[in-house]
């Protein structure tokens, strides 16, 4: 990680415990805002207006947080004018690295070898770990944000005057309940698959798989229609579906999720398939870097040794 700007130690995946060993998430440190006419955001300075060509999406295809601001990105139809730059799935001693894996770029703005490098030229004396993704103002050469439910915030409004779209993602008619569940299905799922992987005692991890499948449980329920909020596509969706497509050929197995997958949900697989098949979904999912990557995580598996299934999900990201 980075300490005053320089980086100091071996990348580790754990951030930080509690007393009884529960993973605990480090929180994210630039929070400005893009908005249509550059007025500060939520939470932040001002001075972003939404613009053309201007900001460039840091991203891993690994990356479930990543992958929130990608579909976003797709589904706001979005992609002309923010380009999107991929690091290596597989994380070096220095966190995430440019180039060396198939679908893996080199960093076309500064040639940077490692994203730490351009936490760095945002903030010289930055302490924290460098994450994805990563929000880039190419104008100012700074970083706007590096928090996904943020960005994925920002994309779905403050570039309408440029692209307009029929999708909202946040409703406002539905800001209170999906303010209710997200942060639910964060902690017990998204979240949950983490403190599961990286608990370190045996109650932090039965406490966490325990969470996991209670909320999978209780999504499997709650599908009556086509998507969480009935036949309307919202932000809960991605931040759930990021969840579910790498589940069963990685939390599984690589996290000891393993109390069930989730083919065994008929309703939670087919809303999984569903999201799949939207226009341009598929092109955010790599099984390949998500695979790698997880699997690269030397903590959990010091062989790097991953497998080859399972067949169902090759078989449906073939199908979709």
């Amino acid at each position: 990680m980075l300490v005053n700007g320089k980086w100091t130690q071996d990348w580790q995946p754990v951030q930080k415990a509690d007393e009884k060993g529960r993973f605990i998430r480090q929180v994210s440190s630039f929070r400005n805002w893009i908005t249509p006419d550059g007025r500060p955001g939520p939470t932040g300075e001002g001075d972003f207006p939404a613009e053309a060509g201007r900001y460039r999406l840091y991203v891993a295809l690994i990356c479930p947080w990543a992958s929130r601001t990608l579909m976003a990105r797709k589904l706001k139809g979005l992609e002309t004018l923010i380009p999107v730059t991929v690091v290596n799935p597989t994380l070096s001693s220095e966190g995430w690295q440019f180039g060396g894996y198939p679908g893996a770029d080199e960093d076309p703005l500064f040639g940077a070898c490692h994203i730490h490098e351009l936490y760095t030229r945002a903030d010289r004396s930055f302490t924290g770990r460098a994450t994805v993704p990563a929000l880039w103002d190419m104008k100012q050469n700074v970083m706007v944000n590096n928090e996904s439910a943020d960005i994925v915030r920002m994309f779905d409004t403050a570039f309408e005057h440029l692209v307009p779209s029929n999708i909202r993602l946040y409703p406002l008619d539905l800001a209170a309940e999906i303010d209710a569940l997200n942060p639910r299905i964060y902690d017990k799922l998204n979240n949950g698959v983490y403190k599961s992987g990286f608990a370190s005692s045996q109650e932090a991890y039965d406490e966490a798989v325990a969470g996991v499948f209670e909320m999978l449980d209780e999504l499997e329920d709650r599908l009556t229609g086509n998507y969480l909020f009935g036949d309307r596509l919202t932000e809960t969706d991605i931040r759930t579906f990021v969840t579910l497509i790498r589940f069963d050929a990685a939390y599984h197995g690589i996290f000891k999720t393993n109390l069930r997958q989730i083919r065994d949900y008929p309703r939670l697989s087919a809303y999984m398939a569903r999201i799949l098949n939207l226009p341009g979904i598929r092109e955010t999912v790599n099984m390949d870097h998500i695979t790698r990557g997880y699997y690269s995580v030397k903590a959990l598996n010091p062989t790097g040794i991953r497998p080859v299934g399972p067949a169902h999900v090759a078989e449906l990201l073939d199908a979709a």
